[in-house]
Order: C-alpha cells, then sequence, then structure tokens
C-alpha cells in the first residue's frame, strides 16, 4: 500500500497521521527540524529549566481529545485553575480588565463606563453609529471608545504589529470576553469579583513539556526528521528535500506555512505567488530566564499594554508543572514580537535579553537580588497569523490552487487561522478526510 506523506510533525501533522492511522492508511512525516513537535516542540536545557516554543496549554473541551492527551503521556497531567491577568501603567489587573476596573484612575474608570454604557444601548437598541469594517469598529462598538483604545487596542498593537483599523475580525472566536454591565459595574466598584474567562481549567503534561501531548505520534507514522522540503512537484508527485532525497507521493498533506509553500511548488502561477506573499504573520523572539525563586507571580501569563515595555506577554512555565524546573525554581518566558511586513526585527535575537530584564525589573516582577539561573533567545518565525484587511482575498487565491493541484494544507499555516491545539489536531484530522476521499475517488477510476 502506497503511503501518504505528511509535511510537519506538529500538532496538526500529528492530526492527519492519526486520522491515517485509524482508517489503516500508512504515512510518512517529514520534517525540517531534527526534533518532533513543530511548534508544539518542548526545549530541555542542560540546566533542568524546560521552555515550549512559546506558551501552550491545553484547554480542550473535545472529551476524545481529553483522552487521546491523556494517553500520550499516560494520564500524567497537571490540572491548573486558569490565573491570567494584566499590566498597565503600574497596574496588575485580573483578566478580563473590562471587568476589574476597580483601582484605576478616576477619569478613566469614569470615561470607560459612560463609553461602555453608551455602547451597550446602541447594542441594544440596533443602533449602528458605524458600520463594522474593521477589528478597531468592533472594538468601539463592543466596548466603547476609551476602554478600545486604552486596552485592547494598544495590546493588540504590540501583538498583531499593526493596527485595529488594518485588521477584520475574522479571528475572534472567543477570544475577547464580552462583558455584561452587572459584570463591568461591580468590577468598577469592587476589588472581588468573579471569574469570567474563556478558560477556566487548562492541562498539562507533568513531564518533559507540552511536546510530551504528541508521544503517541511516532506509533502512528514514520517520522522522518532532518528533511526540509525545497521543492513540490505536482505533476511528477515528488517531493525534493535539501538533503537531496527524492521521494513520491501519492496524496500529500501539509502544514509547511503557505507562504513558504507555494514558492517550492512547480509551476505555481505567478497570481498565486503574489497571493501568498501577501499574507502575514508574526516573528516572535522568546526571552527565556531560568531564577532561583518560584514566587514570581500570581497569574500564569500576564498581558502587558504598555508600548514602553518591550514584551507583550510573560508566561510562567513552572506554574504549569513544578517538573519544567529545578526544585525551588522558576522560569519567565518573555515575548517581544515583530513582523515582516509591519514591525521588522532590529539587530538579533540575543539584543532583547538585556531590555527583557531590565523591564521585568521595571514591573516588578524580577527583583535585584534575583538569581538568574539560566538564559537562552528562542526565535519562532511563525507567531501569530495577522488578520490585516489583505488576507481574505490572498487566502482565498491560494487555497483554491492547492485544492486544483490535490495537496491538502492543514494546522495554523496551512489553514492561515489563528486556531489554538486542539483545533490544529482537528484541522490534520480534516485535511487526512480529504486526502482519503480523494483517494477513494482516484481508485474508482
Amino acid at each position: 500500500m502506497e503511503r501518504v506523506a505528511i509535511l510537519g510533525s506538529g500538532m496538526a501533522g500529528w492530526g492527519a497521521a492519526h486520522r491515517l492511522h485509524q482508517e489503516g492508511v500508512p504515512s510518512i512525516t517529514y520534517d525540517k527540524n531534527g526534533y518532533h513537535g513543530g511548534h508544539t516542540a518542548s526545549f530541555k536545557h542542560a540546566s533542568g529549566f524546560i521552555f515550549d516554543e512559546g506558551p501552550h496549554v491545553s484547554f480542550t473541551k473535545h472529551k476524545r481529545l481529553q483522552k487521546l492527551f491523556a494517553e500520550s503521556v499516560k494520564e500524567k497531567y497537571e490540572v491548573i485553575h486558569a490565573r491570567p491577568n494584566n499590566y498597565w501603567k503600574g497596574h496588575w489587573i485580573k483578566h478580563p480588565a473590562i471587568c476589574n476596573l476597580s483601582g484605576l484612575p478616576t477619569d478613566l474608570v469614569v470615561n470607560c463606563l459612560r463609553d461602555f454604557i453608551g455602547a451597550q444601548h446602541d447594542q441594544e437598541n440596533n443602533i449602528e453609529r458605524k458600520p463594522i469594517d474593521n477589528y478597531a469598529d468592533w472594538l468601539i462598538a463592543s466596548y466603547g471608545k476609551t476602554f478600545a483604545e486604552t486596552f485592547p487596542m494598544e495590546y493588540g498593537f504590540k501583538y498583531h504589529t499593526t493596527t485595529a483599523d488594518n485588521m477584520s475580525t475574522a479571528w475572534l472566536g472567543p477570544r475577547l470576553y464580552r462583558a455584561k454591565l452587572e459584570e463591568v459595574l461591580v468590577g468598577a466598584l469592587s476589588p472581588e469579583t468573579p471569574d469570567v474567562h474563556y478558560v477556566d481549567y487548562v492541562r498539562y503534561p507533568s513531564y518533559d513539556g507540552f511536546v510530551s501531548y504528541l508521544d503517541l505520534l511516532p506509533k502512528q507514522t514514520q517520522i522522518n526528521l532532518g528533511h526540509q522540503l525545497v521543492r513540490l512537484d505536482p505533476a511528477a508527485k515528488e517531493l525534493h528535500f535539501a538533503n537531496g532525497v527524492v521521494v513520491g507521493y501519492q496524496a500529500v498533506i501539509s502544514s509547511v506555512p503557505l507562504t513558504e509553500l507555494v514558492p517550492m511548488i512547480v509551476g505555481a502561477p505567478p497570481d498565486v505567488v503574489e497571493a501568498a506573499k501577501k499574507l502575514a504573520c508574526t516573528n516572535c523572539v522568546m526571552v527565556n530566564l531560568g531564577l532561583n525563586r518560584s514566587d514570581l507571580s500570581q497569574g500564569q501569563w500576564t498581558y502587558f499594554y504598555d508600548r514602553d515595555i518591550c514584551f507583550t506577554r510573560l508566561s510562567f512555565p513552572h506554574m504549569f508543572s513544578s517538573h519544567t524546573v529545578p526544585p525551588g525554581c522558576g522560569s519567565i518566558q518573555a515575548e517581544v514580537y515583530f513582523s515582516e511586513k509591519y514591525r521588522p526585527m532590529k539587530g538579533s535575537p540575543e539584543d532583547y535579553v538585556a531590555p527583557v530584564i531590565a523591564d521585568l525589573k521595571r514591573c516588578g516582577v524580577l527583583r535585584e537580588d534575583d538569581e538568574i539561573l539560566h538564559t537562552n533567545v528562542h526565535v519562532s518565525h511563525y507567531a501569530q497569523i495577522i488578520f490585516d484587511l489583505e488576507r481574505a482575498d490572498a487566502l482565498a487565491t491560494v487555497h483554491a490552487y492547492l485544492d486544483d493541484i490535490g495537496v491538502a494544507y492543514c494546522g495554523r499555516y496551512g489553514d492561515w487561522l489563528y486556531i489554538w491545539t486542539d483545533e490544529a489536531f482537528i484541522s490534520g484530522e480534516n485535511a487526512a478526510q480529504k486526502t482519503l476521499e480523494r483517494m477513494r475517488v482516484s481508485k474508482s477510476r
């Protein structure tokens, strides 16, 4: 039986391999790296600290995926009550900020409440002051001008590297909490508020980092590491790799970023190549620090709104599992975002270590007497999809072409969507299902 080629061994690649495995269809998975996991990879350092490629936790509501992930780590996982928080101009704010305005400057709270009540009035009475043409319009219509411009627009500019009026709303889903007026009023008057967030409890492997959730992958596909794709020939049905290996395929499933995949396809039309160039994503410099104490934060991750603080988000891996650090230690992962399209990185990634440490001290996360036991920098060249106003048309062009040549795409960078790890797995399953159906049609001819 001919095997299906899977490009990429991350969560989407595993979803594809898993679905094929269920049908008894063998597959070979190729990855350019010397390790599997893609963007869900974890790195264990000689110092004893483990850092993932970006903060990953599982909060899937799909029971079958909860079961599958649990089986992958032999039922050894942590269940953590999620406690994200925010930092703004010296204030530590419970998340979501719209429901926790108490303690902020009085004039800011008053203006936030005034505008929010006005926005609620307009929504309840179906009054459209302005058409919702972009993310900025949506934020103002949902939260009022003051809150929108002070918090989500500022965070979004740091996180997405472009302004809210240059973004669509296609990525939102449940990511921004739509507060009720009563919740906003209570949070403005009292520091004690109920927990309201799209994430309640999260799961994280007890040992070896998030990539442990992919421990079943090698049992469901043959993995060939160190295979970087350089050429895909849809007419000859061949894959060419940088190490000189050339393989034929009956069917191919790809989680390779579309911006890299399309230029490698033999015969890709110029309009498709140009469309792929318009797709944008962020790059993330992750500064990872290991500390000699664990009492670093009340929240497991924190959103930073101030533009003069270089990082956009912090996470604390030791708060997901104590086995990610040596006994008694703590860890910090700081994310600094760039993009080739809107905010190119200047200098080298290592240049951001000193500014990160300085800003951690400025906001009180680090003390002057803290001992930094471990420092390393990791760069993710594909961090978050930027849903700018060019994305939709460009993506439609690229996907239509891939459908025409029979290349199934999946994952965050194949679908070019802002999807979580469970959604990436399901995306891989769906790509495998599409491939199985194509193969059945081909055999019936």
